[in-house]
């Protein structure tokens, strides 16, 4: 039996990185549903400490989505869920974006001009590609 997935990274920041990651992506945050968030207060399963405000939109405080524009059918959710520290270590996972050989230089640029930092270049025979770290540490590679 094969299963869905969805990608999870986690934050301390998940509504801003979850910007972020969709600009640097072409995606889409996932909208908020402010009258089941309400819903779900008026209702006991949740408190207004559980949410917070986002681009004037009510939000879930604990996380924030994206998608592919062509959606689930066409790549997995990426999920950006809040956790109390920042990250300290190395990645030990992360995501290749492939943006093609003539796009990598512009779509760098794009990026740190953003907050990315540019960590490493590497080759391997005629592929090339740039390791960069999102604005929280997180690291991706452009290919």
């Amino acid at each position: 039996m094969a299963y869905d997935f969805q990608v999870v990274i986690d934050t301390v920041d998940p509504h801003p990185l979850a910007d972020w990651w969709a600009d640097a992506l072409g995606w889409q945050v996932e909208p908020s549903n402010e009258a089941f968030i309400r819903a779900m207060i008026e209702k006991g399963h949740a408190t207004e400490d559980d949410t917070t405000t986002h681009n004037g939109a009510l939000v879930w405080k604990a996380g924030a989505a994206i998608r592919h524009p062509d959606g689930l059918e066409r790549a997995p959710r990426v999920l950006f869920q809040l956790v109390p520290a920042a990250k300290t270590v190395k990645n030990r996972v992360h995501l290749d974006v492939r943006v093609g050989a003539d796009n990598i230089e512009p779509v760098v640029e794009r990026l740190t001009g953003k907050g990315a930092k540019v960590l490493h270049r590497g080759r391997q025979g005629p592929n090339w590609w740039i390791t960069i770290a999102d604005p929280e540490g997180n690291e991706l590679c452009i290919t």
